[in-house]
């Protein structure tokens, strides 16, 4: 399992992050991101996916975010402009991990090995 700062995510652009992911995810790892993907990037993070599936080597992603934050300063309220905070996304090869449970600010997952 890796844990991915929001600053490493920041210094990739859309198309570098979501191949990241894919990469890391199709060597059997299970990513944390501190920052989840915008989602523009999540689109494009399970459009590339779909087209890489195949049943012998490669199953898809499992991808789970707590849901986003509304933080509207006084100012943002005043001018009616919102600051949606995105949260931390977890992602794994989708024959190792099964979300059990997700809630507002919890994510159960069963992590389980390659072989199984």
């Amino acid at each position: 399992m890796d844990l991915i700062s929001e600053s490493k995510l920041s210094e990739m652009t859309p198309i570098e992050k979501v191949r990241f992911i894919i990469d890391e995810v199709k060597k059997g790892k299970i990513l944390v991101l501190e920052k989840g993907l915008s989602p523009a990037e999540e689109a494009t993070l399970i459009e590339m996916t779909m087209t890489l599936i195949q049943p012998d080597d490669f199953s898809g992603i499992e991808m789970e975010s707590y849901p986003a934050e509304n933080n509207s300063s006084f100012l943002g309220k005043l001018f009616k402009k919102k600051h949606v905070r995105t949260r931390m996304t977890v992602i794994g090869p989708a024959n190792q991990l099964k979300t059990l449970k997700k809630d507002r600010n919890m994510i159960s997952a069963l992590v389980s090995s390659k072989n199984q």
